[in-house]
């Protein structure tokens, strides 16, 4: 390993538990500077959970989280001028339209971002006097995705991408997430999409019942799975340690 490579994330022994049920059991993983990491896994396998207690939105059962050298609990504002973050179930402003939303979430940041661009960019200009309800399950999803990169953060943690998103603005995302990852931003992201992780992700970790039980490369993943296609390799693997 490269000794320069700097790591933006270090999560230890993280662990969440809901009453009796525990969703996230015990995991540890790093993410170094400008990587994209895939988390994969079956509905209900922790990768939420993970996010969410890896941020501190929801308080961890056990372990240590580091992000960009910073505890995301006891320095939360700090952390968030530096992260962005879009959850699968996004809450707004009853009434509240997408340039307003847009204005309002820039003013979070200093100095605050230009986000004009970004809106032509994801094809949302002409939805700026647009209530936010009122938009289609995709545009929701796109502005989601806006709101967290408004700010060009150093790490995003993006939960289920580009979930709802038509074939055409799933390759828009995809490019975007790239420019953003060539500008110096490093990406965690949730995908239940195999193509999706082979384009975007140098390296992925799959959970599994809240444990992670494969991690590496694709092309590692690939060949731990026995196949010569992501997606046939993760199943091979979910079987492989299903009850």
């Amino acid at each position: 390993m490269d000794t320069n490579l700097e790591e933006v994330l270090q999560v230890q022994n993280l662990s969440k538990s809901y009453g009796s049920f525990t969703a996230v059991k015990e995991i540890s993983f790093t993410v170094q500077r400008g990587e994209i990491l895939g988390i994969l896994g079956p509905n209900g396998s922790g990768k939420t959970s993970t996010l969410e207690s890896t941020l501190g939105s929801r308080s961890r059962s056990g372990g240590t989280v580091s992000v960009l050298g910073m505890d995301p609990v006891a320095q939360r504002r700090r952390v968030f001028q530096k992260v962005g973050v879009q959850f699968q179930d996004s809450a707004w402003q009853t009434g509240i339209r997408v340039g307003e939303l847009c204005k309002a979430t820039a003013c979070l940041y200093e100095p605050i971002p230009q986000w004009r661009g970004t809106l032509e960019r994801f094809d949302l200009e002409k939805r700026i006097r647009t209530p936010v309800e009122s938009l289609s399950g995709g545009e929701r999803q796109k502005l989601a995705i806006l709101l967290a990169c408004i700010h060009q953060p150093r790490l995003i943690f993006l939960d289920e991408l580009t979930t709802g998103l038509d074939p055409l603005a799933r390759r828009e995302t995809w490019r975007y997430i790239k420019q953003l990852q060539s500008a110096g931003s490093t990406v965690v992201l949730t995908s239940h999409y195999m193509d999706e992780v082979e384009e975007l992700c140098s390296r992925a970790l799959i959970l599994h019942n809240g444990s992670i039980v494969a991690e590496g490369s694709i092309p590692e993943l690939v060949s731990h799975g026995g196949s010569h296609r992501l997606e046939d390799a993760y199943i091979n693997i979910i079987e492989g340690v299903s009850p």
